[in-house]
């Protein structure tokens, strides 16, 4: 997600995030109070249990924008967590989807959605429960490497120009900026595949990311030790194709392609369902 050239002259030095730790346990569960717990009980009714399903969403969304896919899998028996993403960077976002993976037991898929990538990359390194990540529209970053440098490795991402920066102060004294999608333009942007009456909603909903987040470099990469599945957006503005392409490719990653925006899983809900449902097929038996 490029932020160079963006409004008010955004600066690309780092700036600094919230308190690390921020919504440890802060998760929202679908269905029961534990997504364990359904697997718990399929077990005890003599049922195959299948994994838990964890959803990480990205910058600018919400856990709603999971709905359409949760609805799905979980009509297929699937039991559900969408965790709440701090967008604060990827080592306390990590951390706090580290809490929601600890609850959960037996065997889990998680999935990353846009920045929710980074944040998965991390958090199930050395994880052996997390038997398979699905990207969907998402980052793929190596160590060292960032959502903001990845973005600008190939043309194609507009966000700079829709975005609308709001800096403010922390007790400490420091500051934050954090970024939102002018309202406006979030649905040319972000969801153009999307109802205009659904992409209001969204627009109104979205959920700011730091804008240090985007320039912190990842530490681990889960993707290079768990299988991986990868959702290309091929008519996506925010991160380029070519990028996601180069991602994928590089993560060994089984690819499926599909024209969409952005907000593909609120778009092409029962695309994403099917592919996730693909690698827990694959890898939990």
């Amino acid at each position: 997600m490029s932020i160079k050239g963006g409004r008010k002259g955004l600066a690309m030095g780092a700036v600094a995030t919230a308190a690390a730790g921020v919504a440890l346990g802060a998760f929202a569960l679908s269905g029961t109070a534990s997504g364990a717990t359904e697997t718990a009980e399929a077990a005890q009714a003599g049922k195959h249990a299948k994994p838990t399903i964890v959803l990480e969403h990205g910058a600018f969304a919400d856990g709603s924008s999971w709905n359409g896919v949760i609805s799905r899998l979980k009509a297929d028996g699937y039991p559900v967590v969408a965790a709440a993403n701090p967008l604060r960077g990827p080592a306390s976002d990590a951390a706090a989807l580290r809490s929601v993976l600890d609850h959960v037991k037996g065997p889990k898929i998680v999935v990353g959605h846009s920045y929710g990538g980074n944040v998965i990359s991390e958090a199930a390194t050395n994880d052996p429960d997390v038997k398979a990540l699905v990207y969907v529209a998402a980052f793929l970053p190596a160590p060292g490497e960032s959502a903001l440098e990845l973005t600008n490795k190939y043309p194609g991402s507009t966000l700079p120009g829709t975005l609308d920066p709001v800096t403010y102060k922390l007790t400490d004294g420091s500051t934050v900026t954090d970024l939102y999608i002018q309202q406006d333009k979030f649905r040319h942007q972000f969801a153009a595949d999307v109802s205009p009456k659904q992409a209001a909603l969204m627009a109104a909903e979205q959920r700011p990311i730091a804008q240090s987040a985007l320039e912190e470099k990842a530490t681990t990469a889960a993707w290079k030790t768990i299988p991986s599945w990868d959702i290309i957006t091929t008519e996506d503005l925010n991160i380029p194709p070519a990028v996601q392409r180069f991602m994928a490719k590089r993560a060994h990653a089984h690819t499926t392609e599909v024209a969409a925006s952005h907000s593909v899983a609120v778009s092409h809900p029962r695309l994403v369902a099917d592919v996730i449902e693909r690698a827990a097929r694959a890898t939990v038996r």
